[in-house]
């Protein structure tokens, strides 16, 4: 966003938390942590030249090395000397007097901005659930989202994890192998399907750089905003015979092409059926303890939580020195000074992991303190009724000049998020301009255009089977948290094609109030 509104002649400042950029890839340095989008489409397109000049090593890159990518992103367009690091924002509120946003910042410094653009992300307000008495653990803990930059030596201890969700999965492995002893706290277990990560051929790469403009359709047009195409096939369809076929040569293969297997299911409950009892009976196959095995299989939809590629998940539960808690029926009482006392039993710990994700969607927003016209909190008129409610995930009624990149309501978290974050930063980044050329002092989405595009986006979630599972997505995993969808399901084609529509027709559904003259 930085570099395009630079390139337009915009004044443009990026004020960021952390001491680098990086994002969601500065903070998850926990160990496994790894990308689960190939990393050929885990890019920026907007430069052939950026796309020509870094190589990726392996299939599914590591925290470490997607970091490095986007240093270099930030070297290449010389973009450090407009972000102001170790600054966040503590709030934003609209001046209706003047059109313009008043930041404050976490030093007591407040500066204004005709635009005020969030890029916080969907998955940045960690989740640290309120379990009693950690305050008096001895030993040391971590959340998986805010990881020390310092290696942390797991060697001889005796380690705990809370949590088997992404992240999780890809820490427990890696644990495990250090760890005296690895203890996991399962609340839900969780479908996971083995990554088969690989190092890139040196062909491939130089094929891959020759197929640019290829690559960039891909991420661009197709629904899920990168090479993983979904077969236009019924699971139901194939006889069983068949069926198991597809189903081992995608587990075979790896990373998505399970999920992608059939297209039927995430939104037929039988079909969802097939995948789900495919996923039960290879963990029954690895896991040796068939009581630890069923402890490992879920009773939900199939991918309608967030689907995870793997490392060894569930071969890890072979090892003696892993033991797996069932908090579902053995909940955790407290934390005590030297571990995890649970209903049943008492675990010593030295080191304590949450792996208990996030606030997602709504909550990195939240985390600011950010008011429109009359006042108005953003966290009180999204969670007035239970409804958040946007235009495009991009704008919200009653914030003018106020946009969000990769909002909620946009395809974002399920689609290849470089392709989203691209698509968002280059609409707003036209708009702006457009609203320079014209004259116009702000932009905000109408009330009716904003309730017509949540309805939209309930309605088409309502055809899937992801409304029907408690996840992040829906904002379960939050006490108190209203619960809703907040991730347009129609295609990021089908989106991208309305976001243009928008464009096209002068930013129809916006109220664009002009410049007043000076008397």
């Amino acid at each position: 966003m930085l570099y395009c509104l630079r390139e337009a002649g915009f004044s443009t400042r990026v004020y960021e938390a952390g001491d680098g950029v990086g994002g969601v890839w500065y903070w998850n340095r926990y160990p496994g942590a790894r990308c689960d989008i190939e990393s050929i489409y885990y890019n920026y397109t907007f430069s052939k030249e950026l796309y020509q000049e870094w190589t990726w090593t392996s299939k599914y890159p590591a925290q470490d090395e997607i970091l490095r990518y986007l240093n270099h992103v930030a070297e290449k367009f010389a973009l450090r000397r407009d972000i102001q690091f170790n600054t966040r924002i503590t709030a934003a509120h609209f001046d209706e007097a003047n059109n313009r946003w008043t930041l404050q910042l976490d030093d007591g410094t407040n500066v204004t901005a005709k635009y005020f653009i969030s890029g916080v992300g969907c998955l940045s307000a960690a989740n640290l659930p309120n379990f009693k008495g950690l305050n008096r653990f001895k030993g040391q803990w971590y959340h998986t989202g805010k990881w020390p930059k310092e290696k942390v030596d797991f060697t001889g201890k005796r380690v705990g994890v809370i949590g088997t969700g992404s992240s999780g999965v890809q820490a427990i492995p890696v644990i495990a192998k250090e760890a005296n002893h690895l203890t996991v706290f399962q609340r839900t277990p969780q479908y996971t399907i083995p990554a088969r990560n690989y190092g890139y051929d040196p062909e491939f790469i130089k094929q891959t750089k020759e197929d640019f403009e290829e690559v960039k359709r891909l991420m661009r047009e197709s629904s899920t905003g990168s090479g993983l195409l979904i077969r236009n096939v019924s699971a139901l369809s194939d006889p069983p015979e068949k069926r198991q076929q597809v189903y081992e040569k995608a587990w075979a293969e790896g990373g998505f092409a399970l999920t992608s297997a059939y297209y039927d299911l995430f939104i037929n409950e039988e079909a969802n059926k097939t995948a789900a009892d495919f996923i039960r009976s290879k963990i029954k196959e690895i896991v040796h303890n068939p009581e630890v095995a069923e402890k490992l299989l879920p009773d939900y939809y199939f991918g309608t939580k967030r689907p995870i590629l793997d490392t060894d998940y569930y071969e890890t539960y072979n090892r003696e020195n892993v033991t797996l808690v069932d908090v579902k029926k053995e909940p955790i009482v407290e934390i005590t000074s030297n571990g995890i006392r649970t209903k049943e039993s008492e675990y010593k710990l030295d080191i304590l992991v949450f792996a208990t994700g996030y606030d997602g969607m709504t909550g990195p927003l939240f985390k600011i303190d950010i008011r429109g016209k009359d006042g108005v909190k953003l966290k009180e008129k999204w969670e007035e009724g239970s409804k958040v409610r946007t235009y495009l995930g991009l704008a919200t009624e009653g914030f003018p000049n106020f946009f969000m990149i990769t909002g909620p309501e946009s395809p974002s978290v399920l689609v290849n998020m470089p392709s989203a974050i691209e698509q968002h930063v280059e609409w707003i980044a036209d708009c702006l301009q457009f609203l320079r050329e014209h004259e116009v002092e702000t932009i905000e989405p109408t009330l009716e255009v904003e309730e017509a595009w949540s309805k939209h986006c309930r309605e088409v979630a309502e055809t899937t089977l992801y409304v029907k599972t408690d996840s992040w997505y829906t904002g379960a995993n939050i006490a108190g948290k209203p619960r809703s969808f907040l991730i347009y399901l129609g295609g990021f084609d089908n989106y991208k094609h309305k976001c243009n529509e928008v464009a096209a027709a002068g930013y129809d559904g916006f109220t664009l109030s002009p410049i007043k003259a000076l008397h």
